[in-house]
């Protein structure tokens, strides 16, 4: 059965996608845990619609770009080239490069008034914990009246006011802080004492069994539910419940949620009102949050912080992010996300606490969300899908780094990969990070399911990273065909092309167009396309650098990002025809910046690898050809070539062969890998058995007669060098079917050239080699 998802290609089997590892239907999930958000006001400005908004000036704290050599400043999708590129790990971050500009960075400097366009395509719409890439372990389920507190209280540090967030109930010379009270810098009442008690009966159905934790609302009840068969339930109180207007009108606000039916997040039963104060009655989840988690591996590490390793954390935003794209596609924003707010259980999450969910179009309510994961135009501009997607950034980066100062020093920023191991061991996470985090909302991933697509790239990308020497599988990209290459060069046109946007209005006319001449292909598109589209314009593009028009092809880029400063797809043709004309700087900035755009892809990664190989920053290209080579079989091969070139470039033999032996033979390439390994042996080699190894590539390479001949004689001609005027006096060892004595070698080149002598068809030529084998032939009294 063919996957359902818009775009994939794969096939459903034993329930999941094999390509996007989606699952056939709708993966269920569980769980339930407090938070305790912060609380602002509505911004009274005009709230935005989700999805475009207008580009502004960073807020304040939020991360800058960094300075660079390179006159090109930092793109959307990261914060800019960081640090001046010393030091061994921190020359191998794609920080530090110049990239070309893209997004809101594009927009200022222009002029344009375009904001980001809203979701991005339709093509990226796409939705089990590790999509069947990793593995988590399961949580177990937690027995509900076990979860109960023997004594609620809130411990004095996380007492807070209400209204005003000022310290409330703290100990004073000696005595303790008292539970109740009105706040001493806004004269508001504050109240951590438990308003129900084991017992109560609340709306006459619902049966209290004690508290659970106590969150930004106040105190989160544990109940059975009399009236369907005792199952577990849980009250959570409502704000603006001090009068019966005022309640009215609170349960009226919430009524929306319980139009929110999702299996990834917790259901909303009822609204009902026990003595003057109103709950929203959930499901119960029993489970363990993320942030327990967390918590759990601290304790086991000795009191350290012992974060997720990233592909773990990867797995669980995965998981979560279709019921992000379900709100969003209601109109709904998430607001509070963080590590409290996703509950495991077994294999299954749930998004749960749906107190800080308000409308996209909301401009009165209160806005929900905590320090350290709140976007900062949040408190001025409200709350959009963008926030939310800031959210899931920050949420990510907790799970899986310990950043020290994430709430203060870092609370709009991400720290420079230079300081930070995570993000030097792990680029595209960072460059991911960057563009979830980035401080103009436009600059973020557009949708949820955009995100997605980038995260399960990602996830792949962990996976083979962390599993080197296993099996590699190819995994279908929604944006790039897979590349076309089999040979050790690595030109324009053997980088990945684009695929198709099929949501574009052209996309059937342009099916119509599809000629092999780009003369003609030019022309047509020229004078018969009904409107010049995004991908008439990349079409055009295309033409132009087949046809090798540098100037036409500028024109259609600057077309393209005229009209939409984030379309990076103009960008990448701008890198091929770089890679064209030989810029190599230019090329290296534009690949950078389409890396930043879509950090899950790997087609950048090798378009950047070959840029950066040509430049001084070989260090970056071997590390972005290793991440290629791991995890998809489609860039294995040229991978592999680049690897091996820059290693023999070095004077590396062991590290080129490495490399080229990660061809496997079911590629088209491995023929070509085994012509190079001896060719790299005969150039690098310093001993015979090199030499021998050389001749054992050659009998596996499948080669044609006349190139195993051409490569046997230099083979030969070498290990006869090095017998005549080396110093390696060993026993002989075999270098293909002769023994490595003078005698033997010059055997070889006889036999060699009189082989090449009965398949030459000129006389002449026959004439010459029969010449030479007499020439090489050892001595002999006949």
């Amino acid at each position: 059965m063919r996957c359902a998802r818009t775009g994939c290609t794969g096939t459903v089997v034993d329930g999941w996608c094999d390509v996007c590892g989606s699952p056939a239907l709708p993966s269920a999930a569980a769980a339930a845990d407090p938070s305790t958000p912060t609380r602002v006001r509505a911004p009274s400005s005009p709230r935005r619609a989700p999805g475009p908004h207008a580009p502004g000036p960073p807020a304040p704290g939020a991360l800058e770009p960094h300075p660079v050599a390179s006159p090109v400043s930092g793109p959307l999708g990261g914060p800019g080239p960081v640090g001046d590129g010393s030091g061994s790990s921190g020359s191998r971050s794609s920080a530090r490069l110049g990239t070309t500009q893209l997004g809101s960075a594009r927009a200022r400097s222009s002029g344009s008034r375009a904001t980001r366009r809203s979701g991005g395509s339709g093509r990226l719409r796409h939705a089990r914990i590790g999509a069947g890439l990793t593995q988590v372990p399961p949580a177990p389920v937690v027995d509900a009246s076990a979860a109960v507190l023997v004594n609620p209280s809130v411990p004095e540090r996380r007492r807070t006011c209400p209204s005003c967030g000022a310290p409330v109930g703290r100990s004073r010379d000696g005595r303790p802080g008292r539970p109740e009270g009105f706040c001493p810098r806004c004269r508001s009442p504050y109240s951590f004492t438990p308003k129900l008690a084991p017992g109560d009966l609340v709306a006459g159905q619902y049966e209290v069994a004690g508290c659970l934790a106590h969150g930004g609302m106040g105190w989160i009840y544990l109940a059975r539910d009399k009236n369907v068969s005792d199952r577990w339930v849980v009250l959570k109180g409502l704000l603006n419940s001090g009068d019966a207007d005022a309640l009215a009108a609170a349960i009226s606000e919430s009524q929306f949620l319980a139009q929110v039916e999702h299996p990834l997040i917790v259901e909303i039963y009822n609204f009902v009102t026990h003595d003057g104060a109103g709950y929203i009655v959930m499901e119960y989840v029993g489970g363990r949050s993320l942030k327990q988690l967390l918590k759990d591996r601290m304790r086991a590490n000795g009191g350290l912080y012992d974060p997720l390793p990233p592909d773990q954390a990867i797995a669980y935003i995965l998981e979560v992010l279709p019921a992000f794209q379900y709100l969003h596609d209601l109109g709904l924003v998430y607001c509070d996300f963080k590590p409290d707010n996703v509950v495991q259980v077994g294999d299954a999450l749930k998004l749960i606490d749906l107190g800080g969910v308000r409308r996209i179009d909301d401009q009165d309510s209160a806005i929900y969300g905590t320090v350290g994961y709140q976007a900062p135009e949040v408190a001025t501009q409200g709350t959009t899908v963008a926030s939310d997607i800031y959210t899931i950034g920050r949420t990510l980066m907790v799970l899986c780094a310990e950043l020290r100062g994430y709430q203060t020093t870092y609370q709009f920023s991400l720290p420079s990969p230079a300081d930070t191991p995570l993000f030097q061991q792990h680029d595209s996470l960072y460059r991911l990070l960057s563009r979830c985090c980035a401080p103009d909302p436009d600059d973020r991933f557009g949708s949820a399911d955009e995100l997605r697509v980038q995260l399960l790239g990602l996830l792949r990308e962990e996976v083979g990273a962390r599993t080197p020497g296993t099996a590699r599988t190819s995994a279908a990209s929604m944006l790039f065909e897979a590349p076309d290459a089999s040979s050790d060069t690595l030109g324009w046109e053997d980088l990945p092309q684009l695929r198709p946007d099929t949501t574009d209005p052209q996309h059937t006319w342009l099916q119509t167009v599809d000629l092999p001449d780009p003369r003609e292909r030019l022309r047509l598109l020229q004078t018969s396309a009904p409107e010049p589209s995004a991908e008439v314009l990349l079409q055009l593009a295309r033409c132009a650098l087949q046809l090798g028009d540098r100037e036409l092809l500028a024109e259609q880029v600057a077309e393209l990002l005229t009209r939409d400063p984030w379309e990076w797809r103009a960008v990448w043709v701008s890198g091929l025809g770089a890679v064209q004309a030989g810029d190599w700087e230019a090329a290296t900035a534009a690949f950078n910046a389409v890396y930043g755009q879509v950090p899950g892809e790997l087609a950048p990664k090798l378009a950047l690898a070959l840029a950066c190989e040509q430049g001084p920053d070989s260090d970056l290209a071997e590390t972005l050809y290793r991440r290629c080579a791991s995890t998809d079989a489609n860039y294995v091969s040229p991978a592999a070539f680049g690897l091996a070139r820059i290693r023999a470039r070095a004077g590396d033999l062991a590290g080129s062969l490495e490399a080229l032996d990660l061809v496997p033979q079911s590629s088209r390439g491995y023929t070509e890998s085994r012509r190079l390994r001896a060719q790299h042996l005969v150039a690098l080699g310093r001993t015979m058995d090199d030499y021998a190894e050389a001749m054992r590539s050659l009998e596996t390479a499948g080669l044609g007669e006349a190139e195993r001949d051409r490569l046997t004689l230099d083979v030969l001609n070498a290990a006869l060098h090095l017998r005549r005027h080396g110093d390696d006096r060993r026993a002989p060892v075999p270098v293909g079917p002769w023994l490595s004595t003078e005698a033997g070698l010059r055997d070889g080149l006889e036999s060699t050239y009189r082989s090449m002598a009965r398949r030459a068809s000129d006389r002449a030529e026959r004439v010459r080699l029969v010449e030479i084998a007499n020439q090489v032939r050892k001595w002999s009294r006949t």
